[in-house]
């Protein structure tokens, strides 16, 4: 399968339908509303740009695209009015409904997109730009190598869904507590660990140590490795340096970082 990126992407203008935990530590927030129908459901990790309301007056007269010249436009918006951006994972697409989950790991007011979601109420308006795909496993590779702490679960989760029945790997998946777990629908050739990290441990370290004490399959995997800095680039330079794996077979991503508040 190659990378992708969505053909026709625009900004898209939807509303808040409901909101839910779908676990003590994650917040969903479903969206909706007629502009779905131009969305390009791409599945696995697909991620876009997410434009939020603030608490006053909000701009959403935003660029079709967020390209360069769209950007520099974006910025260009008075910061009174502009929306806040992020990126985050759809967590699942009904296209017969037109209705795109987004999970939102609850950090409390902390965060702009968690303080958001804590607060989020029916009606309200965002804005959603898809991106496309990062999953992108070369023909070579034998086997599968997931991992992620609890922002990169929605990601992890998307890619297990829709892997081919007949793949096989590990996924590892870190989360503050075993009550934040959730189906997958894992492949039966992919074992799913679920890892519990220790109060005041850093986040992802309790997955880094984990797949170092990995047994490997045999051949070369492919590793797709998201969520706060420090896991992704540890555990890359750590496949790279001591296990072999060819750059190339190593998708990694950090999602966010600890003692920042853009998330």
């Amino acid at each position: 399968m190659s990378q992708s990126k969505p053909r026709n992407a625009t900004m898209l203008h939807v509303d808040v339908v409901r909101v839910a935990h779908a676990t003590p530590g994650m917040i969903r927030v479903t969206v909706g509303g007629p502009a779905l129908a131009q969305f390009e459901s791409q599945g696995f990790d697909q991620w876009f740009r997410l434009f939020l309301p603030l608490e006053g007056e909000t701009n959403f007269a935003l660029p079709k695209r967020i390209d360069l010249l769209g950007y520099v436009q974006y910025l260009a918006m008075p910061k009174a009015t502009r929306p806040p951006m992020r990126n985050y994972t759809v967590r699942a697409f009904r296209a017969a409904e037109l209705e795109l989950d987004v999970d939102f790991v609850a950090h409390g007011d902390d965060g702009i997109a968690s303080g958001w979601a804590a607060r989020a109420q029916p009606g309200e308006r965002l804005a959603i730009l898809d991106q496309g795909i990062m999953f992108n496993p070369p023909a070579d590779s034998n086997w599968l190598l997931l991992a992620a702490d609890e922002s990169g679960l929605p990601a992890i989760a998307g890619i297990l869904r829709d892997l081919p029945r007949d793949s096989t790997g590990h996924a590892f998946l870190e989360v503050p507590s075993l009550d934040d777990v959730q189906e997958t629908g894992a492949p039966a050739g992919v074992e799913v660990h679920w890892i519990t990290r220790e109060h005041g441990q850093r986040p992802g370290s309790a997955a880094l140590a984990a797949v170092q004490a990995l047994d490997f399959m045999p051949g070369t995997p492919y590793a797709f490795v998201v969520g706060e800095q420090s896991l992704p680039t540890s555990m890359r330079r750590w496949l790279v340096t001591e296990k072999g794996v060819p750059k190339s077979h190593v998708t990694f991503c950090g999602f966010w970082r600890v003692g920042s508040t853009a998330h």
